[in-house]
């Protein structure tokens, strides 16, 4: 079996686990070549360690009894996508609206603000420039099409 068609049926079964709390979803499954299985699940309002670890555990047993890796010859990690992990998902952009994030667009072009809106097409950004009276607000809206990743940042 190739490796996506184990992603497929991976994504399948994760989403059959989940679909009964409907405010958590997978954001996305990746096989690396030494058989490390990493899922990660988000939710509108976060998802506990606990939830993750009850995942965990019932997709290690469906994937074992799936025979899916000949002789048990897989890891699994069940997450939740860090602050490392970028944005993937139109949910994970509603979910955090109102948190600063850091965009890199295909260009190349960095901008960072405040994210104030997701739409179906893209994201609108508050940017604030300059340091006391010359300080000023500016705007983004940018299409999905050319963002390249969008991260969130921590500011203290």
């Amino acid at each position: 079996m190739n490796g996506e068609t184990a992603i497929k049926l991976i994504e399948q079964k994760v989403e059959a686990l989940i679909s009964a709390e409907p405010g958590f979803f997978l954001v996305e499954a990746r096989i690396k070549p030494t058989n490390n299985i990493k899922v990660f699940i988000d939710g509108d309002q976060g998802v506990s360690i606990d939830k993750l670890v009850q995942y965990n555990r019932k997709l290690y047993k469906e994937i074992e009894e799936s025979n899916l890796f000949p002789n048990g010859d897989f890891s699994l990690e069940v997450s939740s996508p860090g602050l490392d992990e970028p944005l993937k998902l139109h949910r994970q952009y509603l979910k955090n609206i109102g948190r600063y994030v850091e965009v890199i667009e295909k260009e190349g072009t960095k901008k960072e603000g405040k994210l104030v809106s997701a739409m179906e097409t893209g994201i609108v950004i508050e940017e604030v420039k300059g340091k006391g009276k010359k300080m000023e607000t500016v705007t983004h809206t940018i299409p999905f099409e050319h963002i390249k990743t969008t991260k969130i940042q921590i500011k203290f």
